[in-house]
């Protein structure tokens, strides 16, 4: 299997401009919707700051460390297939109000925890409703948005969860600042993230349900209902049509199961693309950056404070560097800017082991690796991440659209997990410059994957890309 890329984009069926509030409605909807994608930012990236106190308080080894922050990434492979079945069969509002619920929870178990035991559990279940976010916004905002938006809409779920991680970075800072001596300073730093759970519940009570979730379970005049809501007129009638009709096609083919996918060639051949894209997302290594960031600041001569306050920088330059992706995807093609981000990241990475093996110890080092961590994350934020979201929303029919990106998930978070598991141990065992070189080497046969069978799809309504998608693997 062979896919080429294909530079064209097909423009949008109908373009009468909306109107105002129509504009206006969609701002909300994706605001609303995003705080799921905040919260999956908040809750993964605060447990770089909050590890070295909760170390200290639980008593944990590095085996225990690497339990305690992979055992989130185990839940959010779960979750994502969970949370893709559920929002294919239940509907993706209803779906998210679970998960601002299991939000909640999870977090407040995470502050309440009084053993390692306790703590791993609750972050399994924080894992949960990360992983089914990670599935369920997206395909949610794709399906809301028109076609020549869906790239900048769907992309603001990752602005999100990179504003996420900014705010645990900027929250962990203060708070050891403020309450470094404390005793349990580590759990002001985890209940912050119930806030952000309660707006996402009481926000998507008023939202929406997805048009085309809608129309794939027959009921047209809701989805109309809906479309209305973020489309001019004509436009929402015509889309409707559109997707009425795939609906149907959908439905003849009986495409909504995991038997349908392997009955199905051209279905079993784009999972495989859809697993391939969520294993380069990460096997770049961004979320030992974003997990052990500060330690590895630390290792490199830091004190810990001081490197609390640098890696607040990672957290900014993935803010801005996402607004630049956001930018990016409305004038480039998806895939060009997947391969750049591949060839900056992994130029980072070959760096941070150059310094990390040739310098020696103190705040030359500290801060050489630093600004390497800064330019990776320029090229994993503005590029690789939005790009690996925006098109696993974007690739699967309508009908079976959260359950393929679900699985695709899984394996998306279970390389997390398995590198998240890994790392402190191959840190320890082989060293910090070996680590990242052995990241840099797999970001070369990244780069051979996505050159070789990516699909580009920019510029084509869902339909549209699903009859390409289905003519070119079948």
């Amino acid at each position: 299997m062979d896919v080429k890329d294909d530079a064209t984009t097909a423009p949008p069926t109908t373009t009468d401009a909306p109107s105002g509030p129509v504009n206006r409605r969609l701002r909300v909807i994706t605001l609303i919707a995003t705080f799921g994608g905040l919260l999956f930012g908040y809750d993964t990236g605060v447990i770089n700051g909050a590890l070295p106190y909760m170390t200290d308080d639980l008593g944990l080894t590095p085996v225990t460390e690497g339990m305690v922050t992979s055992s989130l990434l185990l839940g959010a492979a779960l979750g994502a297939v969970a949370g893709g079945r559920l929002s294919d069969a239940r509907g993706r509002r209803r779906t998210i109000l679970l998960l601002a619920v299991l939000f909640f929870v999870g977090a407040l178990g995470c502050t309440l925890a009084p053993t390692t035991e306790a703590m791993i559990a609750a972050r399994f279940l924080l894992g949960l409703a990360v992983g089914g976010a990670s599935v369920t916004v997206p395909v949610y905002l794709a399906e809301v948005s028109p076609a020549e938006r869906r790239g900048a809409l769907v992309t603001r779920n990752e602005l999100m969860i990179v504003s996420g991680q900014l705010l645990a970075f900027t929250c962990n800072a203060v708070i050891a600042r403020v309450g470094g001596e404390s005793d349990g300073v580590w759990r002001y730093m985890l209940v912050i993230a119930t806030l952000p759970a309660v707006v996402l519940w009481f926000g998507m009570l008023v939202m929406p349900e997805s048009p085309r979730w809608l129309a794939s379970r027959g009921r047209s005049g809701e989805a109309l209902a809906v479309l209305r809501q973020v489309r001019a007129e004509a436009r929402a009638r015509a889309e409707l049509d559109e997707v009425s009709a795939q609906a149907v096609e959908d439905e003849r083919e009986r495409l909504g199961g995991w038997r349908d996918m392997r009955a199905t060639p051209w279905l079993r051949r784009l999972m495989f693309v859809g697993f391939g894209i969520a294993i380069v997302q990460q096997l770049t290594g961004v979320n030992t950056i974003m997990y052990y960031g500060t330690q590895i600041l630390t290792d490199a001569g830091l004190a810990s404070d001081s490197a609390l306050t640098a890696n607040v920088a990672n957290g900014v330059i993935s803010v801005v560097a996402t607004f630049v992706g956001i930018w990016l995807l409305g004038r480039v093609p998806r895939r060009p800017m997947l391969m750049t981000g591949l060839l900056g990241t992994t130029g980072a990475l070959l760096l941070i082991g150059v310094f990390s093996l040739t310098l020696p110890e103190g705040a030359g080092r500290a801060f050489a690796v630093l600004a390497m961590t800064v330019t990776f994350l320029a090229f994993q934020q503005g590029a690789i991440s939005p790009v690996t979201w925006l098109m696993l929303s974007e690739i699967f029919p309508t009908r079976m659209r959260a359950f393929g990106m679900g699985i695709a998930a899984v394996v998306l978070w279970l390389t997390n997990f398995a590198i998240g598991l890994v790392f402190p141990s191959l840190v320890s065992g082989v060293g910090v410059s070996a680590t990242f070189f052995l990241f840099a080497v797999a970001g070369l046969f990244s780069l051979a994957f996505v050159k070789r069978y990516v699909p580009e799809t920019k510029g084509r309504t869902l339909e549209t890309l699903e009859a390409e998608l289905r003519a070119r693997f079948s």
